[in-house]
């Protein structure tokens, strides 16, 4: 009961951080830069953070996948399995390999992008259940961790 208890203290305490950080980030952005309407707004900020970030280094929230997607085709057609080492990322190339680092341990893990997603809160990649393991985060089912992309597919001259 009190392991439980302490999880969900650290889960709000982990979002009324990220919050901080997302408002703060939303805040200078918007200083900066006169907005044609709300919504074409948020959602061309929200892109173009994304694809900018998807280059580089990215810290964040990652979930674990739910286990009712396991046998599903993923974005890339693959069948996803909770117990290859996968991710979804909702920028990076399908293919893409990046370590994912738990920042609370120092645990990480290589694993390859094969769907998007996570489309819900502000989570930047949601981890299969065997790559979760890796960095110790299959108990709490999400973490702040640091991103890095290793090698992307090749890309594809026509």
């Amino acid at each position: 009961m009190q392991n439980t208890k302490l999880v969900l203290i650290m889960m709000i305490g982990l979002a009324i951080i990220e919050f901080s950080i997302v408002q703060s980030s939303n805040a200078a952005t918007s200083a900066m830069k006169p907005k044609p309407s709300v919504a074409s707004a948020q959602q061309t900020r929200s892109s173009a953070a994304i694809k900018a970030k998807a280059n580089k280094s990215m810290k964040g929230l990652a979930a674990v996948y739910s286990d009712k997607f396991n046998g599903r085709k993923t974005a890339s057609g693959q069948k996803f399995s909770q117990s290859q080492l996968t991710a979804a990322h909702r920028a990076l190339p399908l293919g893409t390999n990046v370590r994912v680092t738990n920042l609370r341990n120092n645990q990480s893990v290589e694993v390859r992008i094969n769907d998007r997603g996570p489309f819900h809160g502000s989570r930047v990649i949601d981890l299969s259940t065997a790559a979760a393991a890796e960095v110790g985060m299959k108990k709490t089912g999400i973490a702040l961790v640091q991103l890095e992309v290793i090698s992307k597919p090749p890309t594809k001259n026509s």
